[in-house]
């Protein structure tokens, strides 16, 4: 079993750092008024789904994905629920696979299984990402199979690329609509060295995030061919996601996508070199070893009293915030680290200096 602990400690150390490892820094109301400064004032907002500022963003977002359509929705989690339940629909069969880390398993208090009724089958174990052998007993019986790119709870992990066709065809082969759970899709494209429109092609449905590796408010985009976008506005309206005005989701949303969209391949350079730095000193670990993308779980081979004073020490030593909060699974302690902007702005010689006092404390 996972859980999170209740570190206030490692939250307030954090918060005060002067330099953090992951994300694009501390979220403030700074993040909301950047994006907004450049937005003339007589700009209109979107009315229920209807309006220019959506249908451009909607559109621009169709295009990067290679799909005829897409739709803005306040949240992945209503998203992600939405294309299972259209594709559950149209099939009139319940059954759905995923990963039993899943974002739908752990995260949604069992929506979509009150809300939708799906009958659920895992593929693959939890410690790795699903690969073709785990999803080719699915037969036509399945509505649909979600894959996560890269797969979160287990550190960023992803299958390679060739499995991910051999997974596309099987589901083709069986009538079994593949969705893409591509909250951070962009972070993985360097690994893959393909666009965000060619891995999509392999799925019917594609989920984007606006909050994660872009940095915006809130806010996700649904992709796919034309009738299926025009059942999810129907859906979206039921689920109460059809609110009066999005825009203050969008503009963060388009504003940060465009500032952060070149900078992927750096994200991912940088989390493979604190890979290396990390995984030479005893005591600490990653998953995966070389990671695949932004992220990677870093382990602790110490007991969670030890590791909140390492955390404390680097601090007060070095002014860096390496994470603020450490899980628990299967009796070893991990942080996730994922990097974005934040860590480009510190000065390499902190960098050093952090490696150096937690080598000479851990």
């Amino acid at each position: 079993m996972r859980r999170s602990l209740p570190l206030t400690l490692l939250q307030d150390i954090y918060q005060k750092s002067l330099y953090t490892l992951s994300g694009h820094g501390v979220r403030q109301v700074e993040v909301l008024k950047e994006a907004f400064r450049h937005v003339p004032e007589d700009v209109t907002s979107d009315f229920y789904g209807e309006g220019q500022i959506i249908a451009e963003f909607e559109k621009k977002m169709a295009t990067l994905l290679g799909k005829e359509k897409a739709v803005f929705f306040p949240s992945g989690t209503m998203a992600q629920q939405i294309a299972l339940r259209i594709w559950s629909d149209k099939k009139q069969s319940k059954k759905i696979a995923y990963h039993p880390l899943c974002h739908l398993e752990i995260h949604e208090q069992d929506g979509p299984k009150m809300l939708h009724e799906f009958d659920v089958t895992f593929v693959s174990e939890e410690s790795r990402p699903v690969g073709y052998e785990e999803i080719s007993h699915l037969d036509e019986s399945f509505a649909a199979l979600l894959l996560e790119l890269p797969q979160r709870e287990i550190g960023g992990s992803v299958p390679p690329f060739s499995e991910l066709l051999q997974m596309a065809n099987h589901c083709r082969e069986n009538n079994i609509k593949l969705h893409l759970d591509g909250a951070r899709l962009l972070e993985v494209l360097p690994y893959y060295e393909k666009s965000a429109e060619e891995v999509s092609a392999l799925f019917d449905s594609v989920y984007l995030s606006f909050y994660k590796g872009v940095g915006g408010i809130a806010g996700a985009i649904l992709a796919g061919d034309e009738s299926f976008i025009e059942e999810a506005k129907i859906w979206k309206k039921r689920f109460g996601g059809d609110l009066i005005s999005l825009y203050p989701y969008i503009i963060p949303a388009d504003y940060y996508y465009e500032k952060r969209k070149d900078k992927m391949k750096r994200y991912y350079e940088i989390s493979r070199f604190f890979a290396v730095r990390f995984n030479q000193i005893n005591g600490l670990y990653t998953k995966p070893k070389i990671p695949q993308s932004n992220m990677f779980h870093l382990y602790f081979e110490k007991d969670i009293e030890d590791i909140e004073q390492l955390l404390k020490l680097v601090y007060e030593e070095c002014g860096v915030g390496i994470t603020s909060r450490v899980q628990k699974k299967d009796n070893e302690y991990f942080a996730e680290i994922s990097f974005g902007d934040a860590v480009t702005v510190i000065p390499e010689t902190v960098i050093e200096k952090m490696f150096l006092t937690i080598k000479q404390n851990i």
